[in-house]
């Protein structure tokens, strides 16, 4: 019976989710309604001291780096240089290879720290124009953005800011440059057979005589409209993003606060403070680094086009504060319903049956992605998986002398696994945006989806057959 509440408390959560409706809301209900159904007396002491008390842990650690990387985000699009690289690249590519153009695109801006959000909304307009000029199918454009902006870029590539990359940093004492040859060969293999699918996709097409279509919505007026700026000038601030996070991570940070690498903790002594602080850096060093990299990155596009910039910035940076925090707290809320779910009696039997898969990696990323799925998230699936087993993750991997770097690898990939399912809201913020729906065009993300949900055992295959990390 414990077991069933705990499923029924996911099945609700997932349900709400692909209704649309708020997970801050009924995170909550979903969580303290299996607490009732558990042990009806300690409803409002597990809501307070454990949902609330995870969920502010959650935003503690990670709101900053959703804040900094959607003002990162807004900077570049009000500045023009987000539309300056995307017409860089779509020259340098050809029109002519409209899918390959918009993937390298998304790729470059995400991996530069645009939060993916912000891609679709910049990316679209030169996608359908490209797709409308090349008489390609318009239905396959979110495919085309999904496998640039929310695949190898997001949690792949070893250096990504993207958060599902910081997030196992905090749990593993890594840092987001962890297993950078798994990562690349996982990444590669996701842009491989991602391109052959989409490829394939286009070949039925043009064998079909289908066209762009007729009778879309929300179609670009100009897709070249505003402001431009120089492709090198446009593409420096992520050139900054990318070497200070990098600085930071490997030799600045370390040299301060770990000056003794056996040292990992640092206790802060302030006057007004009644007793020092302890703080654990080691853990801590990898989202200090992409706070201090998006930093740098927003002002080095304020130095290149301030008035631009200016002339905007109040109006475009609300909406980026709105859009962290509304993404920071639903993800938070997602950890605070982990942790209580983790509590109960029914996430036992699940921790076991789990535990029954005798190898440490293929565990985690089962836990993970599906957990992802669930929630319709990847930051919140994995928050979820790890607040709740990494010590488990740890230990069985330790025993196996595997290297925490590959655990990071593993979580992160696979956070970005199944989390893109119908309910997923940055897969329900690109079809609203390319007016598109999930019946015309979810097909080609869900295969997307099942491309990148492979990669991470493959992933996993690679370090039992070669030992790289």
């Amino acid at each position: 019976m414990s077991f069933l509440i705990c499923i029924a408390a996911l099945s609700f959560l997932m349900f709400v989710a692909y209704r649309g409706l708020s997970v801050i809301l009924f995170a909550p209900i979903a969580a303290l309604g299996a607490v009732l159904l558990t042990a009806p007396s300690e409803v409002m002491p597990v809501y307070s001291d454990l949902f609330m008390d995870k969920a502010v842990v959650f935003i503690k650690l990670y709101f900053p780096v959703f804040l900094l990387g959607a003002l990162f985000g807004k900077v570049i699009e009000l500045s023009g240089f987000a539309r300056s690289i995307t017409s860089s690249v779509i020259h340098l590519a050809g029109r002519q290879r409209a899918v390959l153009a918009i993937v390298l695109v998304c790729s470059i801006l995400t991996y530069g720290g645009v939060s993916l959000f912000v891609v679709v909304f910049a990316v679209y307009p030169f996608a359908a124009e490209l797709f409308r000029q090349g008489h390609l199918p318009k239905r396959l454009i979110p495919g085309t953005i999904a496998l640039g902006a929310f695949t190898l870029t997001m949690d792949a590539l070893p250096g990504t800011p993207q958060i599902q990359n910081v997030i196992p940093t905090s749990f593993f004492g890594t840092d987001i440059y962890a297993a950078p040859i798994l990562g690349t060969l996982g990444g590669a293999y996701i842009l491989l057979m991602g391109m052959l699918y989409l490829n394939w996709r286009l070949r039925q097409a043009m064998r079909a005589n289908e066209g762009y279509g007729t009778g879309h919505t929300n179609e670009p007026e100009q897709a070249a409209a505003g402001v431009t700026a120089h492709p090198l000038v446009a593409i420096l601030p992520l050139l900054v993003v990318g070497v200070s996070n990098w600085a930071f991570t490997k030799h600045v940070f370390p040299a301060v606060y770990m000056p003794d690498p056996t040292i990992t903790t640092t206790s802060v002594t302030l006057a007004g403070l009644s007793k020092p602080i302890d703080v654990a850096v080691k853990s801590m060093i990898g989202i200090w680094s992409v706070e201090v990299a998006l930093v740098l990155g927003i002002l080095t596009v304020l130095a290149f086009a301030f008035r631009t910039v200016a002339s905007r910035f109040a109006e475009g940076s609300k909406q980026a504060i709105a859009g962290s925090l509304l993404a920071a707290v639903n993800t938070a809320s997602e950890y605070g319903f982990g942790a209580v779910i983790a509590a109960l009696p029914g996430f036992l039997v699940i921790r076991d049956a789990l535990k029954a898969i005798p190898n440490p990696l293929v565990n985690e990323a089962i836990a993970v992605t599906t957990l992802a799925g669930i929630t319709g998230s990847a930051s919140g699936g994995m928050s979820i998986a790890l607040a709740a087993m990494a010590q488990q993750f740890k230990d069985a991997a330790t025993a196996s002398g595997i290297p925490m770097e590959v655990l990071h690898r593993v979580a992160s990939m696979a956070s970005g696994g199944m989390d893109t399912l119908p309910h997923n809201g940055a897969v329900i913020t690109l079809l609203m945006v390319t007016g598109l729906t999930h019946r015309t065009s979810y097909k080609d993300i869900f295969a997307i989806t099942c491309i990148k949900t492979s990669a991470v055992f493959v992933v996993i295959a690679l370090y039992y057959l070669t030992g790289l990390v």
